[in-house]
């Protein structure tokens, strides 16, 4: 029983030792980590105020100095009052200000820079840059944008007109690969020459380009064809109200003129187009550019009818040939006869076989030059080919 109440006063002292020096003893720490701190800052110290007067460092340390003195003395093993501090202050700065580390009620109610609503800088966030900086900046960014233009020489800057396989793809005769392919084959002509490589530039308005060596019309020209139905008037506009080929055209933003004229009761094709010089030479008798019409007569005919209109009839303003005559179809005494010539005085045709004895029941012109008509209908208009207008061209040595 003694021995059980030694080992309780025992006990009990040792508790009582234990509840006045349980705090750790800092002194040893407190040097190594002055030591540590002189060669090189913590990362906590590094990125967080540590040991600041309002921060956790702060209010941490004197929790520390406040158990010290508690437990401290020679008995209690606690740190004398001056200590230093550092093993307090990196324990507080860990608990509080360290990222992601819990917060204690200490460093949440601090002033310091861990505390709530107290200026937090992370770590992806770059300092930004002063205004004047920004300013110097764009001023010269702006002088360097607001330069004259040094104006180069010719031989440096563009080349003056258009790429050929351009100026044919644009004037219609195919895709570009495709233009540049007849330039291979050698199948265009410049201004009488063969070009045989890519790349060579052209001025649509001056030089004269063939494919096939018929000439491509590169300019902003619009030629069309008309099948001209019976009761037309052969002008772009008519005082009197009456149908005429302009109502075929309204729609057009260019202006148009017909290259010719066809009678009101005359039926066939004429052309339309905005190329002046193109429509004068069609029309002048210097080209002499032929006419296919049919008519259709009473018969019967003479044998000689062919002859009497080659060798030429005595007409009123002189004499008038034909340069072709030859029946197509006789169905009794109904005859379609074909005749072919090159002159345009108004009404020749009708004149001619009515002056032979054969006035005309109905006239169709079938071909201007080498523009056939067709099977296109009555009242239609077409847009011609490109190889319509080079060989309309090449007609007039143009």
């Amino acid at each position: 029983m003694r021995s059980s109440g030694r080992n309780n006063r025992d006990s009990g002292r040792g508790d009582h030792r234990g509840a006045g020096g349980s705090t750790p003893r800092p002194k040893a720490g407190g040097k190594r980590d002055d030591k540590q701190r002189a060669g090189r800052p913590r990362p906590e110290e590094r990125r967080y105020d540590v040991g600041g007067s309002g921060g956790p460092g702060g209010s941490s340390d004197r929790k520390d100095e406040r158990g010290g003195a508690k437990g401290g003395g020679p008995k209690g093993g606690g740190p004398k009052s001056g200590a230093p501090k550092s093993g307090g202050s990196r324990g507080a700065a860990a608990r509080g200000g360290a990222k992601g580390g819990p917060r204690t009620g200490a460093a949440s109610k601090g002033s310091g820079p861990g505390a709530k609503g107290g200026p937090q800088r992370g770590r992806g966030q770059a300092p930004s840059r002063p205004r004047e900086l920004d300013a110097k900046i764009e001023e010269r960014n702006r002088a360097r944008h607001s330069k004259p233009q040094v104006k180069t020489p010719k031989t440096f800057g563009d080349q003056e007109g258009e790429r050929l396989q351009k100026v044919l793809a644009r004037a219609g005769m195919g895709s570009r690969r495709a233009c540049e392919e007849l330039i291979d084959q050698a199948r265009v002509e410049v201004n009488g020459q063969v070009v045989m490589e890519q790349g060579v530039r052209v001025d649509p308005e001056k030089d004269e380009i063939k494919v096939d060596g018929l000439t491509v019309a590169t300019q902003s020209y619009l030629f069309f064809a008309l099948n001209k139905p019976a009761g037309v008037v052969s002008t772009m506009e008519d005082p009197d109200g009456r149908q005429c080929l302009g109502d075929y055209v309204t729609n057009r933003e260019t202006r148009l003129f017909h290259v010719g004229r066809l009678d009101t009761e005359t039926e066939g094709i004429i052309l339309l187009t905005n190329h002046g010089e193109l429509a004068h030479r069609l029309t002048h008798p210097r080209y002499g550019v032929k006419k296919t019409y049919l008519a259709a007569i009473q018969g019967p005919l003479p044998r000689d009818l062919g002859k009497q209109l080659k060798d030429g009839i005595q007409l009123e303003d002189g004499y008038a040939r034909a340069d072709h005559f030859r029946v197509v179809e006789n169905t009794g005494k109904n005859y379609l006869v074909e005749v072919t010539l090159h002159e345009g005085r108004k009404h020749i045709v009708r004149r001619m076989l009515a002056e032979a004895g054969f006035p005309v029941e109905r006239l169709v012109r079938t071909s201007f030059g080498p523009i056939p008509l067709g099977d296109q209908k009555s009242g239609w208009l077409r847009r011609m080919t490109n190889t319509e207008v080079g060989m309309l061209m090449r007609e007039v040595e143009l």
